[in-house]
């Protein structure tokens, strides 16, 4: 099927990245980095042969050009701003004499998109115009799709900004999250999370959605926003392409698809092995949660023990262990008690006392009171001297963090956001500035010991909660994140990061009561409030804090030395990928 290969150019299925299909479907990751290395391959036109009779590129664009003037002549489109040449310092590699780059806004119409007001019924339609929010593309591998979970009807689409687009058009999701691809089957409209490309000649189609595949991690990476990046307009028009012959364009499309067939058909075998893997360890993992008292809990962890050398083989399966060691933590199977601990109870009423003083004293607002816990509501049976109870009676203050916009002076004071709350740890990285320091501070600057939930993202980030440990400048935090602040002294925030980042809390309190609206899913400070929390006596939080924090660490050794291990597999991938 292949044509006729210009003179010294690599053929495609050479020797490198067919042994990188053996090699590097094996080695970590390895599916997901083939992925990468096919498209990588097809945009640098050295997957599929040129042949010296196809059109060059140069005249494509040509076409291209007066096709867009004629449109714009005709009124059917405005003549918008004059994009800038591609520069020298934005060309990472060399392209074939018949390619040529291209901003992707003179290839094609960028379109954005909107939402009609969801309280005025007649904006909707059961078999109405086709409408996609970013949700309907989540998990998606196909490359065309015709309508999404919901339609707006004519006159949803006059009042809003969305508008309609012809089959063939490649949308990308702009934000909340960023790089999802597909191509319109037929006519559709968008909301206001994606940036579309109507190209203006036929056939282009197809070629675009891999190539912005492609260049999807580099676009999110370059993106920019406050409580969630965005690609704009503007921005998404100026992509650089690299653009082959339109003939060339359809090998490429053929032979991306042939790979990424063999691509899934590697994954479904390695997800198979994976599965049967993850079936294991859960099974085996799962005794030791459903123990009853520490005597049964040893007997089932050696029996779990007898095979680390079987389960604890990937770092997926240390980080189900390292879970399960947090779950044990917060149901009183980790550390033995100490009967001469004071029990949860008094330290509840201490609490009370202390909150009742500062609220007298107007250092602390009059909190609301909350639902007592019956016993058939309690998710688990707890060891003597614990007590289950409310998040909020635990808590001096829940606030939600600064709307201000956030900027790149790094005089000002540094503003965490949503990327920030990794792994149960505040990462002081990637950081923004609070621009207006007057409006909120200091009330919304933290201090050490303070929890930051995150309250609004994908449904799997929502409820990822950290502990700012300090630093050596005044922060505070944005209005996605909440702050939880302990009762000083009273009870241990360590102990309570440890318990909101278990699968217990997640599984029990968090997803219930999660709530999605356009592709977001959110969770309040009310809720977060409610939350039931397994409550130790004070010392023995403080003996569970340090034995997790001692087998956290060796789980960390031990994820080290299975990439150590791994590590001559992935060169020699490594090694194959630069061949090909």
């Amino acid at each position: 099927m292949l044509m006729r290969a210009q003179q010294g150019k690599k053929q495609a299925g050479q020797p490198g990245l067919v042994r990188a299909f053996d090699v590097l479907a094996k080695a970590p990751a390895g599916v997901a980095r083939l992925r990468e290395l096919i498209l990588t391959l097809a945009v640098q036109g050295r997957l599929v042969a040129q042949d010296v009779r196809d059109e060059p590129a140069s005249v494509l664009l040509q076409q291209i050009s007066a096709e867009r003037a004629r449109l714009i002549a005709e009124r059917r489109i405005k003549k918008d701003q004059s994009l800038p040449g591609v520069s020298a310092e934005e060309v990472s590699s060399d392209l074939p004499e018949s390619w040529a780059r291209a901003r992707l806004g003179s290839l094609g119409r960028i379109v954005g998109g909107g939402t009609p007001k969801s309280d005025m019924p007649e904006y909707w339609a059961e078999n109405g115009i086709a409408w996609l929010t970013p949700a309907d593309l989540y998990n998606r591998r196909e490359m065309f799709i015709s309508r999404g979970r919901r339609d707006i009807s004519p006159e949803g689409l006059a009042a809003s900004s969305s508008q309609l687009m012809p089959a063939g058009t490649v949308l990308f999701s702009s934000r909340a999250p960023i790089g999802y691809v597909a191509v319109a089957a037929s006519p559709l409209a968008t909301n206001q999370g994606f940036k579309s490309c109507v190209p203006y000649a036929q056939g282009m189609s197809e070629y675009l959605y891999w190539h912005l595949k492609y260049l999807a991690p580099e676009i999110d990476a370059g993106a920019s926003g406050t409580t969630f990046k965005e690609i704009s307009g503007k921005d998404f028009a100026e992509v650089v392409v690299s653009l082959p012959p339109l003939a060339e364009q359809g090998r490429i499309v053929a032979r991306v698809e042939e790979l990424m067939r063999l691509c899934d058909e590697l994954e479904a075998k390695g997800m198979l092995c994976a599965a049967q893997h993850s079936q294991l360890v859960n099974t085996l993992l799962r005794t030791l949660t459903d123990s009853r008292n520490a005597d049964e809990l040893a007997a089932n962890w050696q029996r779990v023990a007898a095979h680390f050398d079987l389960l604890l083989d990937r770092p997926e399966a240390v980080d189900a262990l390292e879970q399960t060691i947090l779950q044990l933590a917060v149901r009183g199977l980790l550390v033995p008690q100490d009967p001469k601990d004071e029990p949860a109870s008094v330290l509840l009423t201490n609490i009370r006392d202390e909150k009742d003083r500062l609220i007298a004293e107007r250092k602390i607002k009059r909190d609301k009171p909350l639902v007592s816990i019956a016993e058939e509501e309690q998710p688990f049976g707890l060891p003597r001297g614990w007590a289950w109870v409310r998040l909020g009676s635990l808590g001096e203050s829940f606030d939600y963090g600064s709307s201000q916009k956030a900027g790149e002076d790094s005089s000002a004071v540094p503003i965490l956001r949503m990327g920030n709350v990794q792994g149960g740890k505040v990462l002081m990285r990637n950081l923004k500035f609070l621009v207006d320091q007057e409006a909120e501070l200091p009330a919304l600057l933290l201090r050490r010991g303070d929890l930051l939930f995150n309250r609004t993202n994908s449904f799997e980030l929502v409820g990822k909660t950290a502990l700012f440990e300090g630093h050596s400048r005044d922060v505070t935090f944005a209005s996605y994140l909440i702050r939880i602040r302990l009762m000083a002294g009273l009870c241990s925030p360590e102990y309570i990061n440890i318990y909101m980042n278990t699968r217990d809390c997640r599984t029990n309190e968090i997803e219930p009561d999660l709530t999605q609206q356009t592709g977001q899913a959110n969770y309040n400070g009310t809720k977060l409030k409610s939350i039931r929390v397994p409550l130790p006596p004070l010392a023995e939080q403080f003996r569970i804090v340090t034995r997790v924090t001692e087998i956290r660490q060796l789980c960390a050794d031990l994820r080290q030395k299975l990439v150590a291990g791994r590590r001559s597999q992935e060169g020699l991938a490594e090694a194959l990928v630069n061949e090909a």
